[in-house]
């Protein structure tokens, strides 16, 4: 299985994801849009994923709900700002646990030979609210997603 790189360079506002997957991009961008999909590998294995909204286009709102096994919820929604297939989602990002600290997520998919480099840069307002998202436990959570991404992919 690949690896999840982050980089995450100290005193600046944003962390660069990236992947590689086996698979072309126009898959992996369906992974990203098509929401029966979507709820098939985003966030931890311990939480199913619930798709309350999800309109791809710019202007459009989304909103995902993790609930564990014993039923307690969280929220996250956001507004596309910019959807090019197969190629680039932009969109913010907001934990509903924590409201006002919004970030903006592009999510770039390049070909290369077959595979599909992708790349996820999050923009925060300020160095800490990107620091805590960072002590959040946020790596291992996107690890855990990019890996279940890399199956599904897999599996299609």
């Amino acid at each position: 299985m690949n690896k999840t790189n982050l980089i995450a360079e100290p005193g600046k506002q944003d962390i660069v994801l990236t992947r590689l997957f086996d698979a072309p991009r126009e898959l992996l961008f369906r992974a990203f849009t098509d929401p029966e999909l979507r709820t098939r590998w985003w966030g931890p294995r311990r939480y199913s994923t619930i798709v309350d909204k999800m309109d791809v286009r710019p202007g459009g709102v989304w909103r995902f709900i993790n609930r564990d096994k014993e039923g307690n919820e969280s929220g996250f929604h956001g507004v596309y700002h910019d959807v090019v297939s197969p190629e680039r989602l932009v969109f913010t990002f907001e934990y509903e646990g924590m409201p006002g600290h919004v970030l903006l997520e592009t999510v770039t998919l390049e070909s290369q030979n077959g595979k599909t480099l992708l790349t996820d840069q999050s923009v925060f307002q300020s160095l800490a609210d990107r620091d805590g998202m960072l002590q959040s436990g946020m790596e291992s959570g996107a690890n855990e997603s990019m890996d279940r991404l890399d199956e599904l992919v897999a599996s299609l």
